[in-house]
C-alpha cells in the first residue's frame, strides 16, 4: 500500500487533469452557480421592493428549465402526436420539430441585462432623440391593480422607438416581455433581446405545431404573472393611424382564461406618439407599394448615426421634437367576461383598439398636420392657429391626452410648424403656411393619429395628471 509507483509523466498530467474536470464539474461549478442564482434572487427581492408588478418567479428560472417544461406540457404533447399524425413524420421527428421551435420562442431573462443595462441606455437614447412627456402612470386606475394580477401592455406601434420607450418608462412598474418580430433575430441582437426577456414569434412561415407551442408558452407566462407587452396591430402603422387588432396572442389568453381559477389578466392601453417618426418616409413608402417589407440598409443607418453623433459633439443636434407615453384605463379580462359571458375574441379586440385609441397623445407635429390637412396645404397662419384650437378644444371635451408648450396652442403651433420647416416638409412667410411640393403624404401621415379620435363619437375615460421627464440638462 505504501510502495512507490512510478508513471509516465503524461499520464500523471492526465489524471491530474480529469481530477480537475471532476472537481469542476462535481464541487466548483454548482457551487458557484448557487452562489450566483441566490445573488440573483436578492438582487430580485430589491428590485420588486419598488415595483407595482413584481417580477415572478417564472421569469427567473433557467431557460433550459423553461423548455423542458414547455415541450412536455399535455396540450404541446398532444400537438406534437397530431402534426406527426398530420405529417406522416414519425413522433420523435416530430417532437424534435416542437423542441427546436420551443428553443426559439423562450427567452433567458436576465435581471442585470434589463435593469441595469437595457433601462439605462433606453433612458439615454430617449432623452438624447426627444423631449419626452408621461402621462397617467400615477393614475388611481393604475395603483388599484392586484398585485398578483398578470398584466398585459397593449400598445400602438408607430416606431420601433416604441420598444426604447416604454422600456424604459415602464421599469418602475415592472419588467415587460415583448412578443418581437422575425426582424430582431439577427447577430448580436438576438442575444440582447432574449436576455432581457423578449420572445420571438414567426409571422410567416408558421404551422399548427408551432402556434400550439406559442400558444402554450403564452399562456404559461400569464398564468405565472408574467408581465407581458403586445402590439395588437402586428406591425408599424404605415398610414401613422391605429389599425385593427391581430388577434393572435389575444386569443390564446382568452382562450386559457378561467373567471373562477387562477388569476386575474388585466389589460392597460399605452398610446405613444412622436413629432418625428424616424421611419415616417419608409413607412409611407412601403404603404404606397402595398408592401411590409422594410429593406434595412447598414450604409443609410450607418450615414445616419454618424450624422446625429457629429452634430452632438460640435453641440448643434437638435433633438426630433416630442414624444409621449400615456397610460389609458385598465381593463380586467375577469369583469370583461362577466360582463360578456360569451364575449368574442372580436369584442375584446375591438375594447381594447378604442381604448389605444382614445390613449393615443397630441403633440405639435400633429396637431399642425392635422390642421393643414383640415383647411387645405396653402392657408393664413391664422386659420392654421384658429383650426388648431378647434381641434385641441374637441379633444379636451373628448378627455384626450395632449402636451402643448407652455399649455398653449399658439406656441404648439409654433413648435409643430418649426419642426416641419426644419424638415422641409412646410414652407412659410409671415402671413402663410404653405405644404412643400411632394410632401403630402407625410402631413397626413402626421395628421391621422389626431383626425382618427375626431372621428370618434363619445368621450374617453378622464385622464390623470401630465408629467413631463427631466431631461439631459436638467439631470
Amino acid at each position: 500500500m505504501t510502495a512507490t509507483v512510478e508513471v509516465p509523466t503524461w499520464v500523471l498530467l492526465l489524471v491530474l487533469g480529469f481530477a480537475a474536470v471532476a472537481a469542476l464539474d462535481r464541487v466548483l461549478v454548482p457551487s458557484a452557480r448557487w452562489f450566483l442564482r441566490r445573488r440573483m434572487q436578492r438582487a430580485v427581492d430589491r428590485i420588486n421592493q419598488r415595483l407595482a408588478v413584481p417580477i415572478q418567479p417564472f421569469r427567473i428560472m433557467r431557460r433550459k428549465d423553461q423548455v423542458i417544461r414547455l415541450i412536455y406540457d399535455p396540450q404541446v404533447m398532444e400537438a406534437v402526436s397530431e402534426f406527426a399524425r398530420d405529417q406522416g413524420v414519425p413522433q420523435n421527428v416530430a417532437f424534435d420539430r416542437a423542441r427546436s421551435y420551443a428553443r426559439e420562442i423562450v427567452p433567458g431573462f436576465s435581471t442585470a441585462a434589463y435593469f441595469g443595462f437595457a433601462t439605462r441606455v433606453a433612458r439615454r437614447l430617449s432623452l438624447g432623440l426627444y423631449q419626452v412627456h408621461l402621462g397617467g402612470a400615477d393614475s388611481e386606475a393604475l395603483r388599484g391593480i392586484d398585485r398578483r394580477a398578470a398584466v398585459v401592455f397593449v400598445i400602438n406601434h408607430r416606431s420601433n422607438m416604441d420598444y426604447v420607450l416604454v422600456t424604459w418608462l415602464a421599469s418602475q412598474h415592472s419588467a415587460l416581455s415583448y412578443a418581437v418580430g422575425e426582424w430582431a433575430r439577427i447577430w448580436p441582437l438576438r442575444a440582447l433581446i432574449r436576455a432581457t426577456g423578449a420572445y420571438f414569434i414567426r409571422r410567416r412561415y408558421s404551422n399548427n405545431l408551432y402556434r400550439a407551442v406559442l400558444a402554450r408558452y403564452v399562456q404559461m407566462s400569464v398564468q405565472q404573472g408574467t408581465t407581458q407587452a403586445i402590439f395588437p396591430e402586428g406591425g408599424l402603422s404605415l398610414d401613422g393611424a391605429v389599425g385593427g387588432a391581430r388577434k393572435g396572442l389575444l386569443s390564446y389568453i382568452l382562450r386559457d382564461f378561467s373567471p373562477e381559477l387562477g388569476r386575474d389578466v388585466v389589460f392597460i392601453p399605452i398610446g405613444l406618439n412622436y413629432d418625428r417618426v424616424l421611419e415616417d418616409r419608409v413607412l409611407i413608402a412601403a404603404r404606397k407599394a402595398g408592401t411590409r417589407k422594410f429593406p434595412v440598409k447598414p450604409r443609410e443607418l450607418l450615414r445616419f448615426g454618424l450624422g446625429v453623433l457629429w452634430k452632438r459633439l460640435r453641440r448643434r443636434f437638435q433633438r426630433f421634437g416630442h414624444a409621449a407615453v400615456c397610460y389609458g384605463e385598465p381593463l380586467s379580462l375577469r369583469d370583461f367576461r362577466a360582463e360578456h359571458p360569451s364575449g368574442s375574441i372580436d369584442l375584446l379586440a375591438d375594447r381594447l383598439t378604442q381604448r389605444m385609441r382614445a390613449t393615443v397623445p397630441v403633440l405639435p407635429v400633429p396637431l399642425v398636420a392635422a390642421a393643414l390637412t383640415r383647411i387645405g396645404p396653402s392657408a393664413p397662419r391664422s386659420a392654421v392657429v384658429s383650426d388648431a384650437a378647434a381641434i385641441v378644444e374637441r379633444l379636451r371635451v373628448l378627455h384626450s391626452w395632449q402636451h402643448l408648450p407652455r399649455g398653449e396652442v399658439g406656441a404648439a403651433v409654433d413648435s409643430g410648424l418649426q419642426a416641419l420647416v426644419l424638415r422641409g416638409v412646410v414652407r412659410t412667410d409671415a402671413e402663410t403656411v404653405a405644404v412643400a411640393d411632394g410632401q403630402g403624404d407625410l402631413v397626413a401621415y402626421y395628421a391621422a393619429s389626431v383626425l382618427q379620435r375626431l372621428d370618434e363619437p363619445g368621450a374617453a375615460p378622464a385622464r390623470a395628471g401630465e408629467l413631463t421627464l427631466p431631461q439631459p440638462d436638467e439631470t
